[in-house]
């Protein structure tokens, strides 16, 4: 089974790419940062864009989406809103089924805590996938994890 985990965000959207047939397996891993100075329209375009790429290049089985959590500013929860809408636009188009979990879902996934921080997290994804480094950007780790979670959660 081969998996994309989504951490959304208009101006950085962590993907990362597992694959799980006798042993996991990191295909790749990545963000894509649309310009800030463009036009809200043209960085969802952009967004959605680079989201088939990736999908193109991988042909995933699944697509793992973080599920958006209730934020104190409205603002930044419908753009985050619109980001999530550009990556799930594109798995629909491209036929592939997506879950959604919740930030605590898939700390406990990882990390066997629900309130595990950031640091966390992207320690434990590294020990599980035996990944040397990652980016200092938790949104590369955070998608790693959510695409765990998936497979954790479907095979």
């Amino acid at each position: 089974m081969r998996i994309i985990g989504i951490d959304p965000g208009i101006r950085s959207t962590g993907f990362g790419v597992l694959e799980k047939d006798k042993k996991l397996s990191v295909l790749s891993y990545g963000t894509i940062n649309p310009p800030v100075q463009k036009s809200m329209a043209e960085r969802l375009k952009y967004l959605y864009s680079d989201a088939m790429e990736v999908i193109e290049k991988y042909k995933p089985d699944l697509l793992a989406i973080e599920s958006t959590f209730h934020q104190k500013n409205v603002k930044s929860a419908l753009i985050l809103g619109q980001a999530k809408g550009s990556i799930l636009l594109a798995a629909a188009n491209s036929n592939i089924p997506c879950m959604e979990f919740a930030p605590r879902k898939i700390k406990v996934a990882v990390v066997g805590n629900g309130s595990a921080t950031k640091e966390q997290v992207q320690y434990m994804i590294k020990r599980i996938l035996k990944i040397e480094s990652l980016p200092k950007s938790f949104d590369v780790s955070d998608a790693l994890a959510i695409a765990y979670c998936g497979l954790t959660n479907r095979v």
